[in-house]
């Protein structure tokens, strides 16, 4: 049989990023054969072509696809030769280039140096490299040391340190996003010329002090965390999710350790006592997309949403493309499609509720209309007729019954956990889909008295959607259910229903009756419903045809609809009375026990004052989390080709095969996952997290591919550096503040930022940092400089202005309701985020749309982004807001101050002729009429000078030098 050698992945160590004249697996041989060949001879046994693998020397030496020692009697040598276009490798139907004959040289030679293995450089711990700092390049900070040694290893050398003004702008934008005042900059400036190195300490410590900081980085984190204000998907419908960017904001600001960092993120609800704040935190995956049409299979959906967390957290936490092997063993990285399963376990034991979240504003509003109802309750008992009410007492005592709970002894569902509770009432948890039944078998022969009636108790519960007491999330109403038919059988005989009653019914979508009949008229179309009732307690009481006492009773409760619609939490009761009894909803279980207070406080609550006041009682804020199951555990599968529909067998929650298990002494739960990830069993967390930081200042990570630290991964440029900085950031107590510190007061990020035709990508790192800013941080730099920023930490998102036109083609045809006041100018942290319709201004400068990880943002020089900066509503603003402040006095003296505010810079001679000369000509055209002032301005406006030194601003702002970080 002929065996088709298509490419080749060898588990290679990277030795040394520098051996010109040896050749190294990891540099020379392991990426070419990963890239061209590895798909048909690697890992995946299902796409193995002639039963040959190469992923380990076992395998690869088995049937002489290598012969160490010898690469003429080796396979893989001869179809790399081979002119046959049906023996060549990589095959030309691959579209992969022929190998050349330098790299055929280096096959060679490595072949017949004996093939050696040894694994992958990200996968061995940074702990087993030496990074003693280079003696050899003694510095004062030690990336220098390393960044040194790799100059001379490159025949380069470090720049001249940037002038004191383009320093200090470059740490004020990096460590909190804004530019420096002008009063920043010249105390900078001031300090820089007596001692160079203390002005950058002393000013980066204030700047990490700030709570700007939190803000500025947590924007970096968020697009990891793919946050969004809306769910997603068609509908794409709001979502209160914003106290989990404010926990982010909060963390980063105290330097939490990252190790604790990533477990409250991942695992929060799981700590024992668990705070409010470590259960916000788990948000991190509620921000995947939600779907809400009514057709969707909700376990289906749910099942994407764990795809997404797999991957997320793979990327975030390893620099992994775990995602990859969702359909099938990774075609490259040692990642079984088992292995992805077992971590998708790892992960799929949790309920999503929403968390309220209660602000100290909502509770002093809540304790100040609370205060008002008790006061107008007692208002009203004290005006009580007794005659009328005594009369009203005695109607109503004829209508109500004593209730006796019972509780089931067996219960049974569609997919829900069913708990008891110690009340006496079942709450339903876990998988819910569009038909669940609730199968409850009751012992009731204690009862003395026949039974009459049962009761249905539709019970809240702050663990559910809206408080309940349905367990509806999506499409419909959060907490609505909707209960279409209740069945019972006595001792398997069937119970036959004479009448029912409910307290309250109202069907959100859709027409017909919500009434106490529709349970049992055979029709699963019609049911009970309480929408816009939520979160109080209803009651649904059925009249059987005839009195029974039987030993067993067996009630089915049917929920069916186009959405999850099942009950979350209730409780049945049985009487004996045989009345016209009527269902009664609010606080009291059962009034024939009630006292003479709850009586009165029954007869005066239909006073309209009164509910007015209760309704105006204000809803706590809340946020989406995740709460692991207690006591159960949800099956996971391997599923074939990553469908939904095709579960194989079981798979036991594990990470990853190739690395440390998780301790065999502690549950495989989440918890243990999140503590893995930041434990020395996992080699990649904090190489990962550093490589991020070092793209974040440098706008290049040491690890080009930030993503991607497997097989397909660019090798380190400075991989001793990479590992020094892993080994000190964990050593450091996991502190973020301290490695940005290390960073900014190293020689290599001082350096000037001037073109190196040594170096021209600064992968080597011969100048100092130098590329086009975020989107969000270049608007909130011009609010800044022009003074309108709002620096509020926190808070619900805020709507800036944008063209309408933006939301208008998204579903439901929606509005941007421009934000008014302080709000129009917050930092773009804030601004609202919807997935299916970006904010323009951020997407036209590559920002995320939220709807899946992104590890690295691309960058882009597109004239769209010229065209936003000139003008977008905000940008002119701006534009108007700095000339106001400026525009006053002789033209030169404007135009440097315009130009020093926003460039950090004063204008030499020509840049400031050039600016007045534009002043000058748009002042003219302005005069003449052949400009409006009004257009610029606004209506009414007639300041010809105002108006061109606004242009004048909004010319500067659409500076490359204003976009660009230097």
């Amino acid at each position: 049989m002929s065996r088709r050698i298509c490419c080749l992945a060898l588990l290679g160590v990277f030795l040394s990023p520098i051996c010109l004249a040896e050749v190294d697996f990891a540099r020379d041989i392991r990426p070419i054969l990963s890239d061209r060949c590895f798909k048909c001879h690697g890992i995946d046994e299902d796409s193995r072509k002639g039963d040959l693998a190469l992923h380990t020397f076992e395998d690869a030496t088995e049937w002489d696809g290598i012969v160490p020692g010898d690469a003429d009697a080796s396979l893989i040598i001869e179809r790399m030769i081979s002119d046959d276009p049906d023996e060549v490798m990589p095959p030309p139907s691959t579209n992969k280039p022929k190998l050349s004959e330098a790299e055929l040289a280096k096959f060679r030679e490595w072949i017949d140096s004996g093939a050696k293995y040894e694994r992958h450089w990200a996968f061995v711990s940074p702990r087993e490299t030496d990074t003693s700092v280079p003696k050899a390049f003694p510095a004062d900070n030690p990336i220098d040391s390393f960044v040194a040694q790799r100059h001379q290893q490159q025949g380069m050398d470090f720049s001249p340190p940037a002038d004191a003004l383009t320093l200090v702008r470059r740490l004020h934008l990096d460590l909190i996003g804004l530019p420096p005042t002008p009063a920043e900059a010249a105390t900078f400036v001031q300090t820089y010329a007596s001692d160079p190195q203390l002005a950058v300490e002393k000013t980066a410590d204030g700047l990490l002090s700030r709570p700007e900081y939190g803000e500025r980085w947590a924007r970096l984190w968020l697009d990891l965390a793919r946050y969004a204000d809306t769910n997603g998907y068609e509908k794409d419908k709001p979502r209160s999710i914003w106290p989990y960017r404010d926990w982010v904001i909060r963390a980063l600001n105290a330097d939490m350790p990252y190790n604790q960092f990533t477990i409250e993120q991942l695992a929060g609800d799981m700590l024992r006592d668990a705070t409010l704040d470590q259960q916000i935190a788990t948000g991190f995956h509620r921000n995947t997309m939600l779907n809400e049409e009514g057709g969707i299979d909700p376990l289906e959906y749910r099942y994407h949403a764990m795809v997404d967390r797999v991957a997320t957290t793979g990327t975030v936490w390893m620099g992994l493309t775990t995602g990859c092997a969702q359909c099938h063993t990774h075609k490259f990285d040692p990642i079984t499609h088992t292995d992805y399963f077992a971590l998708f376990a790892l992960l799929n034991n949790a309920d999503e509720p929403r968390l309220d979240v209660p602000t100290p504003a909502i509770e002093q509003r809540r304790a100040e209309v609370e205060k008002k109802i008790a006061a107008k309750e007692t208002e009203l008992i004290a005006q009580i007729d007794p005659t009328k009410y005594r009369e009203w007492k005695a109607q109503q005592l004829g209508t109500v019954a004593a209730w006796h709970t019972i509780e089931p002894v067996e219960m049974h569902s569609t997919k829900p956990n069913l708990e008891l509770m110690p009340d006496g009432s079942v709450f339903a948890s876990g998988d819910f889909q569009k038909r669940d039944a609730y199968d409850l078998r009751y012992d009731v022969s204690g009862l003395e008295q026949p039974i009459a009636a049962i009761r249905i108790e539709a019970l809240p519960d702050e663990r559910l959607p809206a408080h309940g007491p349905g367990a509806a999330y999506y499409e419909g109403r959060s907490g609505d259910f909707f209960l279409s038919e209740v069945t019972a059988m006595a001792d398997g005989e069937k119970v036959e229903f004479r009448s029912a009653s409910v307290d309250y019914g109202k069907i959100y979508i859709g027409k017909g009756e919500s009434n106490g009949a529709t349970v049992f008229d055979g029709n699963t179309s019609s049911g009970w419903s309480t929408a816009r009732g939520e979160g109080q307690r209803h009651e649904l009481v059925i009249r059987l045809q005839e009195p029974i006492s039987p030993d067993r009773l067996d009630i089915n409760l049917l929920f069916e609809r186009h959405f999850v619609a099942a009950l979350g939490r209730f409780r049945l009761s049985v009487t004996h009375e045989d009345k016209e009894i009527t269902a009664r909803g609010g606080d009291i279980s059962d009034l024939t026990t009630a006292s003479d207070a709850d009586w009165q406080r029954l007869y005066v609550a239909g006073d309209k004052d009164l509910q007015k006041l209760r309704q105006s009682i204000p809803a706590y804020t809340t946020t989406l989390v995740m709460r692991e199951w207690q006591g159960q555990t949800r099956p996971t599968y391997r599923h074939h080709r990553g469908e939904y529909l095709q579960p194989k067998e079981e798979v036991a929650p594990a990470v990853l095969s190739i690395f440390e298990p998780l301790p065999a002494d502690a549950p495989a739960d989440r918890l243990a996952l999140a503590k893995w990830l930041v434990s020395e069993a996992n080699p990649l967390s904090a190489r990962v997290a550093v490589n991020r930081a070092w793209r974040a200042f440098f706008g290049r990570g040491i690890v080009h591919t930030a993503g991607d630290f497997g097989y397909q991964s660019e090798l380190p440029s400075h991989p001793l550096l990479l590992d020094y900085m892993a080994n000190r950031f964990v050593d450091s107590g996991w502190s973020l503040k301290q490695l940005h510190k290390l960073i900014v007061t190293s020689r290599t990020y001082q350096q000037e930022s001037r073109y190196s035709a040594a170096d021209p990508k600064n992968v080597y790192l011969a100048r100092g940092p130098r590329f086009r800013m975020e989107g969000e941080v270049l608007r909130d730099s011009v609010l800044s400089s022009s003074g309108l920023l709002t620096q509020r930490v926190g808070g619900p998102s805020v709507y800036p202005p944008q063209p309408g036109s933006v939301v208008a083609a998204a579903y439901g045809n929606n509005k941007w309701n421009t934000s008014k006041g302080a709000d129009r100018y917050r930092r773009s942290l804030y601004t609202f985020s919807k997935r299916t319709a970006p904010f323009a201004a951020y997407l036209s400068f590559d920002g995320p749309t939220g709807e899946s990880c992104l590890a690295r943002r691309e960058r882009s020089n597109t004239p769209l982004q010229a065209l936003t900066r000139m003008n977008d509503e905000m940008f002119t603003e701006a534009s108007i807001a700095i000339a106001k402040t400026v525009g006053k006095g002789e033209p030169r003296q404007v135009a440097g101050d315009l130009f020093y505010r926003i460039l950090t810079r004063r204008p030499d001679a020509g840049e400031l002729d050039r600016l007045v000369a534009f002043y000058e000509a748009q002042k003219a055209r302005l005069d003449t009429g052949e400009l409006e002032v009004a257009a610029l301005l606004g209506k009414d406006q007639t300041d010809t000078q105002l108006a061109a030194w606004a242009m004048v601003a909004r010319a500067i702002y659409n500076l490359d030098e204003a976009v660009t970080k230097g």
